[in-house]
């Protein structure tokens, strides 16, 4: 209160209200701040908190204009389109092709997905190769950079040759630090590593698949494709074990990122069909596949709030 003012009286009408009338009042003001606006009664025990009103985060675009990918053979379209070849027009990431619809095209269009995406993604690449596609992939300034790596971790020639999980953990912290440092707030989407040990049980009923393993392909898991006997078991258990392990060192790597998303598992859970399956090596997705992969991806890159 400013000096010189006087102290302001109270009305007649506040020093003649009788007891019946501020009751009244009281009880008016009371009924009014227990209804909302429309009038309806809130409810609300006392002594407790009221809870505020969840809000979608704000901080993801579910629109993001530019794409890089980066990872192994499956954004590269291996043997999705001949034999033994990338293919990178069929990859679920950044692809061309119309059958597919890639996740960029879904996303920015045909047109502007030819110009604002790229895919640096190379096949055979394991964890120790991101860095450098990370690099490459950032000398674009992408809003999203896609990842899918972790399959040639656990395809090796034996088990013991598998990347160790807290070398593939660190790898991907190593990774995130790095793309950081020169884009703080590109959002990064995380593939998780597809089940192997379900690719070999759907892939080995074909007998030309069968023949191309036998050229190298993942031998940790499709080595004696026909070969139930417990060391095989052993084995195969073995590779499936590192690849949930990596699966969860992407996630809780992932999850201390504020831009980055996970994919909550969805590529690991998905149960892929003959139809899906590469009919050259019966083990990387088809086209068809690849187009399974782009829909898994656009759906968690455009919802709301990430994968549980």
């Amino acid at each position: 209160m400013d000096q010189g003012t006087p102290p302001t009286r109270r009305s007649r009408t506040a020093r003649g209200r009788t007891p019946a009338a501020a009751a009244l009042t009281a009880l008016t003001l009371a009924v009014t701040a227990g209804c909302t606006s429309s009038g309806s009664p809130v409810e609300h025990r006392p002594g407790t908190a009221r809870k505020p009103s969840p809000t979608p985060t704000s901080h993801w675009n579910p629109r993001p204009a530019s794409i890089a990918a980066v990872g192994d053979s499956i954004t590269r379209g291996f043997d999705a389109c001949m034999v033994l070849a990338d293919c990178p027009e069929a990859s679920w990431a950044t692809g061309s092709d119309s059958g597919v619809r890639s996740l960029a095209t879904r996303l920015l269009g045909p047109a502007s997905a030819a110009a604002r995406s790229w895919n640096y993604a190379r096949t055979g690449a394991r964890m120790s190769d991101l860095p450098a596609q990370l690099t490459r992939a950032a000398a674009h300034r992408p809003e999203l950079v896609t990842v899918m790596v972790g399959g040639n971790d656990a395809c090796r020639d034996s088990v013991d040759g598998m990347t160790s999980v807290a070398d593939f953990r660190s790898g991907f912290e190593r990774s995130l630090r790095q793309l950081r440092a020169g884009l703080p707030r590109t959002q990064v989407y995380v593939s998780s590593v597809p089940d192997l040990k379900r690719l070999w049980s759907q892939g080995r009923g074909n007998a030309l698949g069968k023949q191309i393993w036998k050229l190298g392909i993942c031998q940790s898991m499709l080595s004696d494709a026909d070969d139930l006997g417990p060391a095989a078991a052993e084995r195969r258990d073995a590779v499936y074990a590192r690849v949930v392990a990596y699966n969860k060192a992407l996630k809780d790597v992932c999850a201390k990122d504020r831009y980055c998303r996970y994919d909550g598992g969805a590529v690991f859970d998905y149960r892929f069909t003959g139809d899906q399956l590469s009919h050259w090596d019966w083990f990387h997705p088809s086209k068809d596949g690849q187009e399974r992969l782009a829909e898994i991806a656009y759906r968690n890159v455009t919802a709301a709030r990430p994968p549980a």
